[in-house]
């Protein structure tokens, strides 16, 4: 193990918490339709839970309205079922063998609500690289405790773990300026 590695596995690990805030952002409700919206939600199908995406066609009719198209037709009432048991504040209409999913506007007071709710995701996003950044630093100082590194190279770590730290809090920052906009614009 060397600095190089201690390093390479940290940034890799704080990629992965940017991807996983990257995420949990596109899960929350914006004035706008969007696919994204239903990725969580599951449907019974044939007794196995099973993303919507995978027994459906997703598509956007408008601004405003999911369409979900089922591969099959028997699946529409579970589908709509699913939609509509999920908590999200939708209520799907079947039309022929389509599934129109109208998202309501969001209210100033819910608006409000979903900002403090991406900057709670964003505030645990940045714990999680916080906590990755202190790990690397004691993998660096076990390294020189091993006398595997010299002080000084442990230093030089600490110094870049620590750029590469602040690197990752301004994009956290950068995703959470442009979901608050998307939020909050009507």
């Amino acid at each position: 193990m060397s600095v190089a590695d201690v390093k390479k596995s940290a940034q890799e690990r704080m990629v992965k918490s940017l991807e996983t805030l990257r995420a949990d952002l596109a899960k929350v409700r914006t004035g706008r339709a969007h696919t994204g919206i239903l990725d969580h939600v599951t449907v019974d199908y044939y007794g196995s839970p099973t993303a919507i995406s995978q027994v459906a066609n997703l598509t956007l009719v408008d601004a405003r309205t999911i369409g979900v198209q089922p591969f099959e037709k028997k699946m529409a009432g579970a589908i709509e079922k699913a939609i509509r048991d999920a908590d999200l504040g939708l209520n799907p209409a079947a039309q022929g063998d389509m599934i129109r999913v109208p998202t309501p506007p969001l209210t100033e007071e819910r608006r409000k609500e979903m900002v403090k709710l991406v900057k709670g995701e964003g505030e645990d996003a940045k714990i999680a690289v916080r906590n990755i950044r202190r790990d690397a630093n004691e993998g660096l100082k076990k390294l020189v405790k091993d006398k595997a590194i010299s002080e000084d190279d442990e230093r030089r770590g600490t110094d870049d773990i620590q750029k590469l730290t602040d690197k990752f809090i301004v994009d956290i920052d950068k995703m959470l300026a442009e979901k608050e906009k998307e939020v909050l614009t009507v």
